[in-house]
């Protein structure tokens, strides 16, 4: 039985919904998911499909956190709050142990501060509370010579950019976040999620992969003490997976800024339209000089967590080299370990955003973010 696609796009917009109708109808029975996107700041697609699911239902949305802590950091560079050539030890004196001193803000924000992890991992407990995370790294030593490469802060990344901006502001990250962006545009983008808004949370499936797909994720290189497994809280006793992370009722009311926001499709690419463009008479969050200045390439080459080419800008992947070649040059944003992407493309005004509820094979974006993707970004050069 073929799922119903519900939702609208606007003219010129109908091979988006073409393409997603004709993904979703090659998916399992029980697919779920939401695609959003934005141009110059009006909503031009608005799609859904799955049963139970509705245009305000909320995921869990892994990494894709990592954009909306960001975007914190950018308004407060902007307004001069933080400096970005500024040692990390100017805001936070006790991350200068264990030879971390020299690092700068930049730094930290391009993944290159060498502190992916402990040696001895975290608790579950210690996951869900970013003060907690950054107290126990402030002490520990760098996996690497800090500022000389760079490796993917998975699990930790938020936390010690939250732990700047407190130092800097007296606030959280989390509470500049809701009072700043999500309550002033109503984003369905939530760093801790209200308990009176659980009923809209649809809890994330795990990845089913095929047998070829799982012989594949048996082959990739493991071990405790590799820094994947360091950067993954791997090496503890019962590190857990993921899905019961983003499951879990503590991560979701506190919203660890690295991987515990909780959102709609539509709220994720609500949030890029609103940092790059004027949304319902609104100007930009970002000022043109602030846009390029996130999106430009921070750190590119081999990351030493992913064992991969990778590019990041300030705490934002640079969206057209890590995933989607087509696009502008300056596009930033970040995808989620469970398939969710999301991003700005300044060149041409879109915003996108996608969510799923069970975790896509092999985690990062989803494949088929890159069909809609390329659909999306044709539509709106056209219009």
């Amino acid at each position: 039985m073929t799922q119903e696609i519900h939702g609208t796009v606007a003219d010129g917009f109908e091979a988006v919904r073409e393409q997603f109708a004709a993904f979703v109808a090659g998916e399992r029975p029980d697919y779920e998911g939401q695609l959003s996107a934005y141009v110059h700041g009006r909503r031009v697609v608005d799609l859904w499909a799955g049963e139970g699911v509705e245009p305000d239902s909320l995921y869990g949305v892994f990494s894709s956190t990592k954009g909306a802590a960001h975007l914190v950091a950018a308004l407060l560079v902007q307004e001069g709050t933080l400096e970005l050539d500024r040692k990390v030890t100017y805001y936070w004196p006790e991350f200068g142990a264990e030879g971390k001193g020299q690092l700068t803000l930049r730094d930290l924000l391009a993944h290159r501060a060498g502190v992916i992890g402990l040696d001895a991992g975290f608790s579950a407990q210690e996951l869900t509370d970013d003060r907690a995370v950054a107290e126990r790294l402030a002490d520990q030593k760098p996996f690497w010579r800090p500022g000389t490469a760079f490796g993917y802060h998975a699990l930790v990344i938020g936390a010690l950019s939250g732990e700047i901006v407190r130092r800097a502001t007296g606030r959280s990250l989390q509470e500049v976040y809701e009072e700043r962006i999500r309550a002033p545009y109503g984003l369905d983008f939530h760093l801790g999620l209200p308990e009176a808004l659980e009923p809209r949370y649809r809890s994330v499936q795990p990845m089913a992969p095929t047998a070829e797909q799982q012989a594949l994720l048996d082959a990739a290189p493991t071990g405790p003490h590799t820094l994947a497994a360091i950067a993954f809280n791997l090496q503890v006793p019962d590190p857990g997976d993921l899905a019961g992370y983003a499951n879990s009722r503590a991560v979701r009311a506190k919203g660890p800024a690295s991987a515990g926001g909780v959102a709609a499709a539509r709220g994720l690419a609500g949030m890029y339209a609103a940092a790059i463009s004027e949304v319902a008479g609104r100007p930009p969050l970002l000022k043109p000089d602030t846009i390029a200045e996130v999106g430009q390439i921070q750190s590119i080459g081999y990351d030493l967590v992913a064992r991969a080419h990778k590019s990041y800008g300030l705490g934002f992947q640079a969206t057209a080299d890590m995933w989607h070649p087509f696009l502008g040059a300056g596009a930033f944003g970040h995808s989620g370990a469970g398939g969710s992407q999301a991003f700005a493309d300044p060149r041409s005004g879109l915003a996108y955003g996608y969510t799923r509820r069970r975790m896509a094979f092999p985690g990062g974006a989803a494949p088929e973010n890159e069909r809609f993707v390329r659909a999306v970004h044709r539509a709106a050069l056209a219009v």
